[in-house]
């Protein structure tokens, strides 16, 4: 298939989990994949997977939280790709601490990743954009940024500002001409590696399993191809009249 022949895509945090789904799909759409970030040896290894399946991909070392990294980018794409056509905005942490406990240094450290990030990248994707014809940008939120939880007070904080910034410039590309569309998706728990690890803490994982996957009317857990087919839709031109909204993919937890 070839919903995205010919775009160019960066995909941040797509060394793992979530992203590198996002990345692999993006390349058996037809664009070539920026795969970038802090992790060289898993980066690398999703883009010789890419290309070793017939895809165009390359690693490029990125902290998103980091102003010139991601001039340097913006450079490296300009000068090996030509253009900016799709970024997704991806990288994050989550560190758990209510709003008593948290120290000040975890909730800074949660905020500059995954909304000073999802900042800086709007920014520079914006600018590489608007000149060549617009593009879409999709920013990684998350349910916990539309209901809260009391034991996540920085992930949701984050995640909240990741929601309502998207909108904010959305209007803005749409206001100014640039025809760059942003939006945002919502996940609800999806299973990953990162999961897998919290529930191998377990002597038997199913229970906590079931507790979570309880939370999710549809039964279970979301896996990452369920998010990076969301991301397929919102990059290909079949959203053309999708901006400032969010898909949740979350099971119906939200519907709740």
């Amino acid at each position: 298939m070839a919903r995205v022949k010919g775009k160019t895509a960066l995909v941040t945090g797509a060394a793992s989990g979530i992203g590198r789904a996002i990345a692999v799909m993006l390349a058996n759409e037809g664009a070539e994949v920026i795969v970038a970030d802090l992790n060289e040896a898993m980066g690398l290894e999703v883009s010789d997977e890419i290309s070793s399946n017939g895809g165009k991909a390359f690693f490029q070392s990125l902290d998103v939280t980091d102003e010139a990294q991601w001039a340097q980018a913006a450079a490296v794409i300009t000068e090996r790709c030509g253009k900016l056509d799709i970024l997704v905005n991806n990288a994050g942490v989550t560190e758990r601490g209510n709003t008593e406990e948290i120290t000040f240094n975890d909730w800074k450290a949660v905020i500059d990743v995954n909304l000073h990030g999802v900042f800086l990248g709007t920014q520079a994707a914006i600018k590489m954009m608007k000149g060549a014809g617009g593009g879409s940008i999709i920013n990684i939120a998350s349910i916990e940024g539309m209901i809260g939880d009391a034991d996540l007070s920085a992930y949701t904080a984050s995640k909240g500002g990741v929601r309502t910034f998207t909108k904010s410039s959305a209007l803005l590309c749409a206001r100014e001409g640039y025809g760059v569309r942003i939006n945002s998706i919502n996940p609800g728990v999806i299973r990953t590696a990162l999961l897998d690890a919290h529930l191998a803490n377990f002597e038997d994982p199913e229970p906590e399993y079931q507790r979570l996957a309880s939370k999710h009317p549809i039964g279970f857990l979301g896996s990452s191809d369920d998010v990076a087919y969301g991301v397929i839709y919102l990059a290909s031109d079949e959203s053309r009249f999708v901006t400032g909204s969010e898909l949740v993919i979350d099971g119906g937890y939200t519907a709740q």
